[in-house]
């Protein structure tokens, strides 16, 4: 008897804990079109890959909250699909899924209602899901109510919630006509959060808001960190106005005279070598580059590896000197003592062919194509520069 009561338990915990998950359907994505037309449902799907840490960190800590659970199982067709197997493949192409996970909502005609992306809490994830499932969505998208003047403060806090990853822009827009009519009351430590995040130069409009306002923000902010950010944006101006990219000049002195007053010598100086370097990208003056990141990287012991990554691969593509390729290779080195990826061993072999190191590219290039063809990843550009190298 006592067996077979522990057994009951067991059966019960098993059912209990199915029961507080998300239902995923195994159907084609056609069958659950088809599903959700009939049961007058939106179809949510789970874009992932199977290599994904946010990917698994939803599925164990997110789809399997109670009111995640009841809510996504009661109000969707929800299905799984990895995106980069089978079926998947054409769901990203089909609907622009470049980043994992994706949240897809899609009604049953195939059209897309709302599209979000990245690691969530449960709160805001249950918020995505009645957000997309509102009545109001008959009269179209998110982006398609605000075009239409759609503007209640709760539609349009939602709008910058919900898109801030996904559609930086369009939730930009969302909250500067937030922040323009949040006139009653004071501002709250999430508004205060949530203003900052929009602000990118002296020039925003909701830049506005944080010089008149200053007084509720500093409640939350410190009034040193006010004044840094307040520096940083009118850094932003002097940077736009120190490059013109029609003539294709830049004015170093008068971005120089200008930064260091706000934020330094050292800092001003940071902030013009990497403003440089994508300036000299951006319009092919590969010569000025290769000088400029000489000397900005020469202790790339002080970068990340993907910014000293991006550098060499500019490199093996534009610069012939020897001497600097070995910089270059030094860099690249870098990321792959780390670990190898399909990437870093791509320009790592590319640098060395061009240094003259054929078999050492060979070696180089026949690990980036057998990691692409393991993680079932492009392998063109590995298999084209080993054609070559032979």
């Amino acid at each position: 008897m006592k067996k077979l009561t522990s057994l009951i338990i067991f059966f019960l915990i098993i059912t209990i804990s199915a029961q507080q998950s998300i239902s995923f359907q195994s159907l084609t994505f056609n069958e659950l079109i088809a599903k959700a037309k009939k049961e007058n449902k939106l179809l949510f799907i789970d874009a992932y890959a199977d290599w994904c840490g946010p990917c698994k960190l939803m599925e164990k800590n997110v789809f399997t909250k109670p009111t995640v659970a009841n809510y996504y199982n009661t109000s969707f067709v929800n299905a799984r699909f990895d995106m980069e197997k089978g079926e998947g493949r054409d769901i990203a192409a089909k609907y622009g899924v470049r980043a994992y996970p994706t949240y897809l909502f899609i009604n049953g005609d195939g059209q897309l209602i709302s599209q979000n992306m990245g690691y969530m809490v449960e709160e805001v994830f249950l918020s995505l899901g009645k957000e997309a499932n509102s009545p109001n969505n008959i009269k179209g998208s998110m982006k398609e109510r605000f075009e239409k003047g759609e503007d209640s403060p709760e539609f349009l806090l939602n709008a910058m919630k919900l898109n801030m990853n996904t559609d930086f822009d369009f939730a930009k827009k969302a909250s500067e006509k937030y922040f323009m009519t949040r006139k009653k009351g004071e501002l709250t430590k999430d508004e205060v959060g949530y203003l900052l995040y929009f602000i990118k130069s002296a020039e925003d409009p909701n830049y506005k808001i944080f010089k008149t306002r200053k007084e509720e923000i500093v409640k939350f902010l410190p009034a040193e960190t006010y004044t840094q950010f307040d520096n940083e944006m009118k850094l932003q101006k002097v940077l736009q106005n120190s490059f013109d990219s029609e003539k294709k000049t830049v004015n170093e002195k008068y971005f120089l005279e200008n930064a260091v007053p706000l934020v330094g010598k050292e800092e001003a100086e940071k902030t013009l070598n990497k403003a440089l370097l994508n300036f000299y990208e951006q319009t092919a003056n590969y010569s000025a580059y290769e000088k400029t990141a000489l000397a900005y990287y020469k202790d790339p012991a002080l970068f990340e590896d993907m910014e000293l990554l991006k550098a060499a691969w500019i490199f093996s593509d534009h610069v012939k000197n020897k001497a600097s390729l070995q910089k270059a290779q030094e860099w690249t080195e870098k990321s792959v003592m780390k670990g190898e990826t399909v990437e870093n061993t791509y320009i790592l072999a590319k640098i060395l062919l061009k240094i003259g190191n054929k078999d050492l590219a060979k070696s180089y290039a026949e690990m980036s194509k057998y990691l692409a063809q393991q993680g079932k990843k492009d392998f063109s550009l590995a298999e084209k520069l080993l054609q070559e190298i032979k």
